[in-house]
């Protein structure tokens, strides 16, 4: 089956990029992430990407790729970053949220992995299938019915390379169909979008490019302050699956009238 991707990476309000994105496209597997260096202390952008280059530095896209695998993968990575704490006393605190996605080309499944509150979202038929459960605060006191307007979104209880007992976030191996779509991203991605939009822009284009300019330029009317990043990663054929409802609920993604 087919699979196109692309990626973007932008700075947007702040004085550095902490993000990184990878991708690895070979003829029996794939895997396609971003990071997102922590902020708070030193050492963020380099643990995003050491996590990226030991990640997919130990994969192979000519060679089958397996979900029981996946979580020593993430242990290499996370030993690299910790390696690299220890031989950098001024980094020693350093760690990166982490979302990837691995396809298994051959028995045409795939599988992710998530840290932090880097997201990875499927959609099938041209809607949100799933999508991940931040490592945050915010997320916790939403899961537990509490209010949590105000509370600080980057108070994050899971990354690559932090000190925690919370175990990384994998998921189930789903059989993949023609039309499926994933986007990885940061949260200063997927924070200045709702569901909907992105369910709408996904409507309106052609390609994964199209997708990810389309909702750039929604993003860019907002006050971004952070780093975004994405990855979108077309499986097979999905404009062939999804239909543009109305052009009243594209409202977002169409140039304003003078």
């Amino acid at each position: 089956m087919n699979i196109q991707f692309s990626s973007t990476s932008q700075i947007g309000a702040r004085e550095s990029n902490q993000d990184t994105t990878g991708t690895l496209l070979g003829p029996h597997s794939a895997c396609f992430m971003v990071c997102d260096g922590v902020a708070g202390s030193a050492g963020g952008a380099l643990a995003a990407q050491i996590a990226r280059d030991t990640l997919l530095g130990q994969l192979n896209g000519y060679q089958p790729l397996l979900p029981q695998h996946t979580a020593t993968l993430i242990e290499n990575t996370e030993q690299a970053i910790v390696n690299a704490q220890r031989n950098n006393l001024n980094f020693s605190k350093m760690s990166t949220t982490m979302a990837a996605l691995f396809i298994d080309r051959d028995a045409l499944r795939a599988w992710w992995v998530h840290a932090g509150d880097s997201r990875v979202y499927h959609f099938r038929r041209g809607a949100i299938h799933t999508v991940t459960r931040d490592h945050s605060l915010v997320q916790q006191l939403e899961d537990a019915g509490y209010e949590n307007t105000g509370i600080n979104s980057n108070l994050l209880y899971n990354a690559l390379g932090a000190d925690v007992s919370h175990p990384h976030g994998f998921s189930e191996v789903a059989a993949l169909e023609d039309g499926d779509v994933f986007l990885i991203c940061t949260d200063g991605f997927w924070s200045n979008l709702t569901p909907t939009e992105m369910e709408q822009a996904l409507r309106m284009v052609n390609s994964p490019e199209e997708w990810l300019a389309l909702m750039q330029k929604a993003i860019d009317r907002s006050a971004k302050t952070d780093n975004l990043s994405a990855v979108a990663v077309w499986v097979g054929s999905p404009q062939e699956t999804t239909l543009l409802f109305s052009m009243a609920d594209s409202a977002r993604f169409l140039p304003p009238r003078d």
